[in-house]
């Protein structure tokens, strides 16, 4: 496996949630924040050409790339499928980018926000044929995925591409054994196809900054790091995590993260026990008390083939966080499965839900909430 040396420690500047004066990037801010984070070691940026509304490449450009020298960082972007409709539009796609970046080459070209339906119009354009065409052409040096979708999507997706370099996935503390996200799942399949991980949403886009009251005391108990640092050590503490990535937004938030990334340390069992704790508080907050043993689907054989405890993760994810995730987890998971509202009340999964749930009722709020 690559272990790509050439990225200094483990730890990167996503460029997605970056200083703002109203709708423009705030220049000055980020280029002191690139400026921090490179005298300090680090030299991974990741973006997007959809972040912040194409803002970021061209950030990228004026507060790193006019001010460093090209080998002094590595960048990663990625091909987005909403900005292709087939494969004649990826190169001019892909020299758009390169022109925002002001770049002649990438280091990373991620093929972004793979899942089931997205991975499928990947393949009908050829875009990872035309990414390792870039490859061989010095353009690209490193071809990879970004991921959300299920450990067995990936596992597809890296038997049908073996040449895909590296996985980007989500992974933190409390999706870590979630339905819907999987990431332990999703880790394992990494491991066992021998791919080294960058990690995105490692404090699940600040909400594990911004902890509910009862698992902030936890925290607090531990009179150490800030919030931000337990939740991207516990990402950082696994094996085969190659760079985790952090959105930060201001220099705040860059001095934090670099203090206890730049001479990073695993979380003891003091920490991963109140990291425990911190989950066991989310839980008692869901407003659906589902265990995602599966039994309503494996052993009831639910007739519409509704992925009950995925759609219940997704629904206590809104509830808790109403963020975007949320809703996109319940797309994916009703794309090639059945609606919330396709439920036709037989009562199968009832009968073997060891929780006692009443299912069809709460069926019937998930509906309420998603099915519009």
């Amino acid at each position: 496996m690559e272990r790509f040396d050439f990225i200094k420690k483990n730890f990167g500047f996503g460029m997605m949630r970056l200083p703002m004066n109203g709708s423009e990037v705030d220049l000055e801010q980020t280029s002191q924040m690139v400026d921090y984070f490179l005298d300090h070691g680090f030299n991974y940026f990741d973006t997007a050409h959809g972040y912040i509304n194409g803002r970021s490449e061209t950030a990228i450009r004026e507060c790193l790339v006019k001010r460093h020298p090209r080998e002094s960082f590595i960048l990663a972007d990625k091909l987005t499928g909403s900005y292709f409709k087939k494969q004649e539009d990826i190169r001019p796609l892909f020299e758009s980018q390169l022109e925002a970046c002001g770049v002649d080459y990438f280091d990373f070209y991620l093929m972004h926000a793979q899942n089931s339906n997205i991975f499928e119009q990947f393949k009908k354009c050829r875009a990872y044929e035309t990414a390792f065409e870039l490859k061989k052409e010095g353009k690209v040096r490193h071809v990879g995925i970004s991921f959300h979708d299920k450990a067995e999507v990936l596992e597809r997706i890296l038997t049908e591409y073996p040449a895909v370099e590296i996985v980007q996935i989500q992974f933190n503390y409390l999706d870590y054994e979630s339905a819907s996200v999987e990431s332990r799942k999703v880790y394992e399949v990494c491991e066992k196809y021998d791919k080294p991980v960058v990690v995105m949403e490692p404090v699940k886009g600040g909400s594990l900054v911004n902890l509910p009251e009862d698992a902030q005391e936890i925290l607090d108990e531990l009179h150490g790091g800030s919030n931000a640092s337990y939740a991207i050590r516990f990402a950082a503490g696994f094996p085969n995590m190659r760079v985790i990535l952090s959105g930060m937004s201001d220099m705040d938030q860059m001095e934090d993260n670099v203090s206890f990334m730049e001479d990073y340390q695993p979380l003891n069992e003091k920490e991963l026990e109140a990291l425990r704790q911190v989950c066991e508080v989310y839980d008692r907050m869901h407003a659906i008390p589902c265990t995602a043993c599966r039994y309503c689907i494996e052993e009831s054989f639910c007739p519409k083939n509704i992925l009950i405890p995925d759609l219940f993760s997704s629904y206590n994810a809104m509830q808790i966080f109403n963020d975007w995730n949320a809703s996109h987890y319940y797309q994916r998971a009703v794309s090639e499965h059945g609606k919330a509202s396709d439920c036709i009340k037989c009562g199968k999964c009832e009968r073997v839900c060891p929780q006692h749930l009443p299912i069809r009722d709460l069926l019937v709020q998930v509906a309420q909430k998603f099915d519009k």
